[in-house]
């Protein structure tokens, strides 16, 4: 008889004590659960084996990158309805250990490992992080984090990102825009909100495949230095750069912006790169790019950041994302972020919040993996192109839900004068 489905569904609610928002079909072709909602596919008893040794996030994401767990049904919706039981109830170990507390707790565990078959720990996939002793954030550990998340290949970044290869937060003037209309207005928007001039000299921190550089470059008449620490990106800028005749007006360093020492700049900009700095090394981040800008320059940092906690030391880093897609990254909440700009000596200005556009803006690139979906598997193997879609589909809800978000805050290097250079009113209020 096949039952694997139900009996499943039975041994998960029992365990965690609260019914299943979700279908659940089983490697026996059984079914149960709410008729109507998303499936969740679980192909194999691997894929409960995987849960046994890791409850909670990261045990799902193995599930799911191996090919072991699917969903069948819209996929924002699974997600939403899975974050309650995953992600909003603590994580691994913890929650487990509490909840075998329970006899009936205790008894659906043992009901799942005889489900599940030989309890041997399946071993994680091969694009799981490996990770090594050290301190975080050194020159080093960048380097590779780096590497990790970047050097994916560009034919696949194209996939994603679209024509513009702005991998950050594009700003929307409507839900019904071009994603490369709405990264072009966030590439101008930075450059009104540094007040670019011609012949100026702008840093880009972190500048990706060129794109923040060129516009910059191409529209305002500035010369730019644009900093990261991936070879792959290094090389396609470079290219870019040469096709659009602007070598002349930008170079693209393989370069950790902590070595930059041909300062000062009259402009820096630094658009989703912090969050790889870590919150030990976020002061030193800071001052350093105080350092290199000259008096009254601007700095336009674009961030992602977390909602704060009543106990801060209490946040931990995200398993899934640390784990396959940004290691060693760390989000922290604005309001420390402005306080670490301000210690390193500069004046904050205007904080932006953009946090629906971050939505929108993965949703589009969601859009765009699922239509190269072929190309971008022959490109990278399922394992990793799962991995984005996981990662960028439960990142949109994220931001929808305001459990993360992202800000563009403008700060000066005001010199002792006062005299910051700012116009009376800097915005104009819709």
């Amino acid at each position: 008889m096949a039952d694997a489905a139900l009996r499943l569904q039975g041994l998960l609610e029992q365990l965690l004590g609260t019914p299943l928002p979700v279908r659940i079909r089983a490697w026996d072709g059984s079914q149960a659960g709410p008729p109507g909602a998303p499936t969740l596919f679980v192909r194999n008893r691997r894929a409960v084996r995987r849960l046994l040794w890791k409850p909670g996030e990261l045990g799902l994401a193995r599930a799911w990158v191996a090919g072991d767990l699917d969903i069948e049904g819209d996929l924002y919706t699974a997600l939403d309805l899975l974050s309650g039981l995953v992600w909003e109830r603590g994580e691994d170990a913890r929650g487990l250990l509490e909840a075998l507390r329970d006899p009936e707790a205790r008894a659906a565990v043992r009901g799942l490992v005889r489900l599940g078959g030989l309890p041997l720990p399946p071993a994680p996939p091969p694009e799981e992080v490996r990770r090594y002793r050290g301190h975080l954030h050194t020159k080093r550990t960048d380097r590779r984090a780096i590497s990790h998340h970047y050097d994916v290949g560009n034919d696949f970044y194209e996939i994603v990102l679209g024509p513009s290869m702005v991998y950050s937060c594009a700003y929307w003037p409507s839900q019904d825009s071009t994603l490369e209309a709405a990264q072009h207005d966030k590439l101008d928007l930075i450059c009104r909100k540094l007040d670019l001039k011609p012949g100026q000299g702008l840093l880009d921190v972190g500048c990706g495949w060129g794109s923040m550089a060129m516009h910059a470059a191409r529209a305002y008449g500035v010369r730019v230095v644009g900093v990261t620490l991936s070879q792959e990106q290094a090389a396609y800028a470079r290219k870019r750069v040469a096709d659009e005749g602007l070598t002349d007006k930008v170079e693209i360093r393989v370069q950790d912006y902590r070595d930059v020492d041909d300062g000062p700049y009259d402009a820096i900009s630094s658009v989703g790169m912090a969050e790889h700095v870590g919150a030990e090394r976020y002061l030193e981040y800071a001052d350093v790019l105080h350092r290199l800008l000259k008096p009254g320059g601007r700095l336009l940092n674009h961030q992602i950041g977390r909602r704060p906690q009543r106990d801060e030391s209490s946040y931990r880093v995200d398993e899934f994302i640390d784990s396959y897609v940004f290691p060693d990254g760390e989000l922290q909440p604005i309001g420390i972020t402005v306080s670490q700009l301000e210690r390193a000596g500069f004046e904050v200005r205007d904080v932006e919040s953009i946090r629906e556009h971050y939505g929108l803006t993965l949703r589009r690139w969601v859009a765009n993996l699922e239509a190269g979906w072929d190309r971008a598997v022959k490109l990278t193997g399922p394992g990793r192109a799962r991995v984005w879609l996981l990662y960028m589909a439960a990142c949109a809800l994220a931001f929808e839900r305001n459990r993360i978000g992202v800000n563009q805050v403008l700060a000066v290097r005001t010199p002792e004068s006062g005299d910051s250079g700012m116009p009376l009113r800097s915005r104009t209020w819709g």
